[in-house]
């Protein structure tokens, strides 16, 4: 924020963008107080939101043992821990193999059988070949327990029924993301998730209106980027 500050950027907050309309050249933006921007490119940047996992003590512990997304510096904090991920698709293998270089153990619970269905063959060929990972598949945390933070798993096999306690100061959650898009409504293309399309991924290249090409980055209307 300070180095954009210093190239003179403003700055609303706190502020939300509740629509988006054209009028002639200008892309008019409508805030949550009613008030309305004009500009002629807008670039949008609004990010996602990590699918919650509903079940009892998980919100209590989320930011004191559980976490939605990781990275390497949170992995280098799990130094010799046992680390519990969910979730079968690519951000959760990904995370898997980070944390393999500082934890003693990482475990994988899946709900379907396998990591074939969702996640890409490299990865499921890297955790194969790691030690310290172990896939647990059929298997779905149920409910968080502990103290003042994460203390203790309770973990369901959905195939015997059985619950098993295990000990934990670690869950990560890879259970996928919502993009912040709804407020686009059907001016900019958004695919079937939700996300925005740009450049070649836009469905219909023949409506675009200007001589020059559309951008890499820039979506069905000329000036909207991502």
């Amino acid at each position: 924020m300070t180095q954009a500050k210093r190239f003179g950027v403003e700055i609303l907050n706190p502020q939300e963008a509740k629509s988006i309309r054209l009028e002639e050249n200008y892309r008019i933006i409508t805030l949550s107080d009613g008030s309305e921007i004009s500009c002629h490119a807008l670039i949008l940047s609004m990010g996602v939101a990590w699918r919650r996992l509903t079940v009892p003590g998980v919100e209590q512990f989320t930011g004191a043992g559980i976490y939605y997304g990781a990275a390497q510096t949170e992995a280098a904090a799990c130094k010799d821990e046992e680390v519990y991920v969910v979730g079968g698709a690519n951000s959760a293998g990904q995370a898997a193999m980070y944390f393999s270089k500082y934890a003693s153990k990482v475990h994988i619970l899946v709900r379907g059988e396998s990591l074939t269905k969702s996640m890409s063959q490299y990865l499921i060929d890297q955790i194969d070949s790691t030690d310290n990972i172990q896939v647990w598949p059929f298997h779905g945390v149920i409910e968080a327990q502990g103290s003042d933070k994460l203390e203790t798993l309770l973990v369901k096999d959905s195939q015997s029924g059985e619950v098993k306690t295990l000990a934990t100061n670690s869950l990560f959650i890879f259970i996928g993301a919502t993009p912040s898009t709804e407020w686009l409504s059907d001016l900019v293309e958004r695919d079937e998730r939700g996300f925005v399309c740009t450049g070649p991924d836009v469905s219909d290249q023949r409506a675009w209106p200007l001589e020059r090409d559309r951008f890499l980055l820039e979506t069905n209307v000329p000036g909207i980027l991502q």
